[in-house]
C-alpha cells in the first residue's frame, strides 16, 4: 500500500489539546479493531462488516451495533454527566467508529485512523494535488460543513470517508469523535467549522504527492 498520503497533518500534533474522554474512548477501540483486521482475524473482519453498516446512521439505529462500537468504554468517565452530554458523546463516538469501519475496509495494508494524524480538513485536502481545487470534492466538503443537525453531518461525512478511502488517506479518528461531540455543543459548530475550515486552508502537499493524483472519482456504487 502507498504511503504518499502519511505526510504530517498541517495542524502539527504538539499544537493540538489532549484527547477528551470520547477521543480516548474512540481512539483506544478502533486501534484494537484495527490491529484485528490487518491482521485478517476473522472475528475482526465479521465485526467491521457489522459495523460499517451504522455509518452515516443514527446512534439508536441499529440495535444489532450494541456493544461493539465501544460506547460501553465511554462510561467510566462520564458518570456524573447529564443526560443531555452524555446522548451526544454516545452519538459521537458511534459515528466516528462506523465511518472508519467503512473507511478501513478493503484496507489491510494500512490504517485509515492514524492518531495525530490529519484532521477532516486537510485529509480532503489531500484529494486536491498540486494546490488546486477540485470543485466537486469542495462542495461535499462545504455541505458537511452547513449539515443543520447532527444526523445530515454524519451522512455527509460519510460521502467524504468514501472518498477518502478510494484515495487510501487517513484520519485522526480520535479527533474527530473529539470534534463531533464538540459540534453538538452551544457554540461548537462554529468552533469546529474554523478548525476544519484552517486544516483544509493550511495544508500543503510535499513534493511525494505532486506526481501521483488519488482516485477520488466516486461512482454511485461508492456512494451506496
Amino acid at each position: 500500500m502507498t504511503t504518499s498520503h502519511e505526510a504530517p497533518s498541517a495542524l502539527p500534533a504538539q499544537r493540538r489539546k489532549p484527547l477528551g474522554p470520547v477521543g480516548t474512548t474512540v481512539a483506544a477501540h478502533i486501534q484494537r479493531l484495527q490491529q484485528g483486521y490487518r491482521q485478517d482475524r476473522p472475528d475482526a473482519v465479521a465485526t467491521l462488516a457489522r459495523i460499517r453498516r451504522g455509518a452515516g446512521k443514527s446512534a439508536g439505529a441499529l440495535p444489532d451495533l450494541w456493544g461493539l462500537t465501544g460506547t460501553e468504554q465511554l462510561y467510566a468517565g462520564i458518570t456524573d454527566w447529564p443526560e443531555t452530554r452524555t446522548t451526544q458523546a454516545e452519538e459521537a463516538v458511534h459515528i466516528a467508529v462506523t465511518l472508519w469501519a467503512l473507511h478501513q475496509q478493503s484496507h489491510r495494508g494500512a490504517d485509515m485512523h492514524v492518531p495525530a494524524g490529519p484532521e477532516l480538513g486537510s485529509a480532503v485536502r489531500r484529494l486536491m494535488p498540486d494546490g488546486e481545487l477540485d470543485e466537486p470534492i469542495r462542495k461535499r466538503f462545504v455541505r458537511a460543513g452547513t449539515a443543520s443537525s447532527v444526523d445530515i453531518l454524519a451522512q455527509r461525512l460519510r460521502e467524504l470517508v468514501l472518498l477518502l478511502r478510494r484515495g487510501a488517506i487517513p484520519l485522526d479518528y480520535g479527533l474527530l469523535s473529539d470534534q463531533l461531540f464538540r459540534w453538538q455543543q452551544p457554540e461548537g459548530q462554529a468552533e469546529i467549522h474554523r478548525s476544519w475550515g484552517r486544516s483544509f486552508h493550511a495544508y500543503r502537499p510535499p513534493n511525494t504527492e505532486k506526481a501521483k493524483k488519488p482516485d477520488t472519482t466516486a461512482t454511485d456504487k461508492d456512494l451506496s
